[in-house]
C-alpha cells in the first residue's frame, strides 16, 4: 500500500549522439546493421503477451536495397483482431488499478533501455526498414521516442496533481479514469517515435490498446515491443496486430467497447474512419475519443528583408531530410523576386553537394523513399511537371527503382501559385517554389493561408519585427506549428507540442499534456464532512 506522494524523475530531452567516425556509438551501430542483415527475423503479432505466428508470411525488404531481405511478418485476420480485443479486456482491470507510479516506472525504464542497450539495434532497424540516415534515425527512434515516454510520465504526474478548490468542511477531488473499453492505435511508416507513442500514451493513462503499425514499420515496431516487455509491461496492455486496415476496422469500429482511436496517417483514411465511427455511434458504450494527425502541405514564406542563407538551409533541410517523407516537410516556398537570384544560386549549390544512396554510407544525405507505391506516386508528379509549360524543374527530376526506390531531390518553379504541386500533398522529395513581387508580400500571406486544405506546419523568414508580427497574425490558422526564422520540421517533445488543424487533424498536440487528457475520463468527487440535516434554507425563515 502506498503511503507517500511520489515525484517521478524530471523529464529531459535525450541528447542526440553524433555518430562521428571512430565514436563508440558508430562502431556499435555498424555492428548492429551487420547483425540485422545477417539474421532475418520472423516478426509475430503480440496478443495477450503471446507471440502469434501464422502461415501467411509477408516478406520485408529494405527500400534502399531490395536485395536485403529483412525477414517476414505474420499476417493476421479478423480472428486475431477478436483475440486482441479479448486480451485487452482481460488485462484492463488489473492495468487500470495498478498504481500510477508503477505504470510510470515501466515507461521510464523503457526509455532507459531504449537509449542504452537497445540504441544501436533500434537505430539499425529504422535505418534498414525505413531508409533513414543515421541522424534522421537517431532523432526519431531514439531521442523522440525516449522523450515521449519520459515527458508523458511528467505530464501524467502534473495532471494528477491538478485538483479543484475546496470550501471549509468540503473536500473536492478529481480523478482521471481510463476510458471504458479499448483504444485502437494506427501508426505510420515515417516515424518510429510516433509508432511507439500512439499506443503507449493511452496505455500510460490506464487504457489497454490494439496497435496496428504500417506494414513498412513492422520491422522496427517489433523492437518497441521487445523493449516494453523487458520494461515489465503486463500481457495484453498493448497488442500488436498485423491485419489489413479495413479488415481490422470491420471488427473494431462496430465493437461496443471501442473507446477511442489514436491515429497518424492520411487525411482520406482518417475521414473514412470518422464516418464509420459516426455511423456506429449507437453501438458504443461511450462516445469514442477521436484523435488524429494527418496530412500537410507545409510552407516557407520569405520576406525580402531576411537572412538569405537561413532560407536556403531551411529549404534544403526542411524539404529533403528523410526524402520529404515528413508530414511537416516543407513542400512549397514563396520567395520574393529581389532575393530570388541569391536564393537560387545558393540553393542549387546546396543541392549539387547532396549525396544520395544507402544510409549505411554515412556520407549520404538522401536515401530511398519507402516503397514502390510511394515511388510511383511521387514520380508521376515529376513526370507531369516535365510536360507542363507553366513550371520549370531547376534541379533533380531523376529517379530509379531498379535497386531501391531512389528519387533525386526535385525543385519545381511554378509561374502559377495554384499549380498542383503547390497545392497537393506529395510526401516526397519535391519542393515547389513561387517567386513573387516584393510589394505583394501581404497578398502572398493570404495566398499561403488559402492555397491548401491543410494547416500543419509553416515558417516565415524576416528580419523586421513588424513583418514577423503581421505574418504571424495573417497565418494564425494556417499552421498548428509555426516557425519564425527556422525550418518547419523537427518539433521537440516538451518544447514544441505537435499537431495541426483544418485538414491536418484534431490538433491534440502529441508531446503535451493536452494529448494525455484525451485518454482519460475525469470524475469529480465531492465529500461533505458536515452534511445538511434540514432541507430549509435561511431565507425561508418568517419575519
Amino acid at each position: 500500500m502506498s503511503n507517500a506522494i511520489y515525484t517521478p524523475p524530471f523529464a529531459y530531452n535525450e541528447p542526440v549522439l553524433d555518430h562521428q567516425p571512430g565514436s563508440p556509438e558508430r562502431e556499435e551501430l555498424i555492428a548492429a546493421l551487420a547483425e540485422a542483415k545477417a539474421n532475418p527475423v520472423d516478426v509475430p503479432m503480440y496478443i495477450g503477451g503471446e507471440k502469434v505466428f501464422t502461415k501467411d508470411k509477408i516478406e520485408m525488404k529494405s527500400p534502399y536495397d531490395l536485395s536485403i531481405k529483412l525477414g517476414t511478418y505474420n499476417k493476421g485476420t479478423e480472428k486475431h483482431v477478436k483475440q486482441a480485443i479479448l486480451a485487452a479486456a482481460e488485462a484492463k482491470s488489473n492495468w487500470e488499478e495498478m498504481p500510477w507510479q508503477d505504470r510510470a516506472a515501466i515507461f521510464l525504464k523503457a526509455a532507459d533501455l531504449l537509449v542504452g542497450p537497445y540504441r544501436a539495434k533500434m537505430n539499425a532497424a529504422t535505418m534498414l526498414a525505413q531508409s533513414k540516415n543515421i541522424y534522421q534515425a537517431e532523432i526519431d527512434c531514439i531521442c523522440e521516442l525516449a522523450d515521449f515516454w519520459r515527458f508523458n510520465v511528467q505530464f501524467m504526474y502534473e495532471m494528477y496533481q491538478n485538483q479543484p478548490e475546496s470550501d471549509p468542511k468540503i473536500w473536492n477531488r478529481t480523478e482521471h479514469r481510463p476510458l471504458e473499453g479499448f483504444v485502437f492505435s494506427i501508426t505510420p511508416f515515417n516515424f518510429t517515435a510516433i509508432a511507439g507513442n500512439l499506443p503507449s500514451a493511452p496505455a500510460l493513462m490506464g487504457n489497454t490498446v490494439l496497435w496496428k503499425a504500417a506494414e513498412s514499420q513492422i520491422y522496427s515496431a517489433r523492437v518497441i515491443m521487445e523493449i516494453l516487455e523487458e520494461a515489465g509491461l503486463p500481457p495484453g496492455v498493448i497488442n500488436l496486430i498485423h491485419v489489413d486496415g479495413p479488415e481490422a476496422g470491420n471488427i473494431i469500429f462496430s465493437h461496443r467497447d471501442f473507446a477511442g482511436i489514436h491515429f497518424t496517417g492520411s487525411t482520406g483514411v482518417f475521414k473514412t474512419i470518422w464516418k464509420n465511427i459516426g455511423n456506429n455511434l449507437d453501438k458504443y458504450r461511450s462516445f469514442p475519443r477521436i484523435v488524429g494527425e494527418t496530412g500537410g502541405k507545409d510552407f516557407i514564406v520569405a520576406h525580402h528583408n531576411c537572412n538569405v542563407q537561413a532560407v536556403v538551409t531551411a529549404m534544403t533541410r526542411g524539404a529533403f531530410e528523410f526524402q520529404g517523407q515528413k508530414c511537416s516537410a516543407a513542400s512549397r516556398a514563396y520567395i520574393p523576386k529581389s532575393i530570388w537570384p541569391a536564393v537560387k544560386e545558393n540553393f542549387l549549390k546546396d543541392l549539387k553537394s547532396l549525396k544520395m544512396g544507402p544510409p549505411e554510407d554515412f556520407t549520404n544525405f538522401i536515401n530511398a523513399v519507402i516503397d514502390e507505391k510511394a515511388f510511383d506516386k511521387i514520380t508521376n508528379y515529376i513526370e507531369q511537371a516535365k510536360k507542363d509549360k507553366e513550371v520549370e524543374i531547376i534541379s533533380g527530376g531523376g529517379f530509379d527503382k531498379s535497386k531501391g526506390y531512389y528519387i533525386e531531390p526535385t525543385v519545381i518553379v511554378a509561374s502559377d501559385p495554384k499549380y498542383r504541386t503547390m497545392c497537393e500533398e506529395i510526401f516526397g522529395p519535391v519542393l515547389s517554389i513561387y517567386v513573387y513581387e516584393d510589394a505583394e508580400f501581404d497578398d502572398v500571406l493570404k495566398l499561403v493561408d488559402n492555397t491548401s486544405p491543410y494547416a500543419l506546419t509553416g515558417a516565415v523568414f524576416a528580419n523586421e519585427r513588424a513583418v514577423i508580427a503581421r505574418a504571424t497574425k495573417v497565418l494564425r490558422h494556417a499552421a498548428g506549428n509555426f516557425y519564425i526564422n527556422d525550418k518547419p520540421t523537427g518539433a521537440v517533445v516538451g518544447q514544441q507540442p505537435f499537431g495541426g488543424a483544418r485538414g491536418s487533424g484534431t490538433n491534440d498536440k502529441a508531446g503535451s499534456k493536452l494529448n494525455l487528457f484525451r485518454w482519460v475520463s475525469q470524475r469529480t468527487i465531492k465529500e461533505n464532512f458536515e452534511p445538511a440535516e434540514d432541507y430549509r434554507y435561511h431565507f425561508m425563515k418568517e419575519e
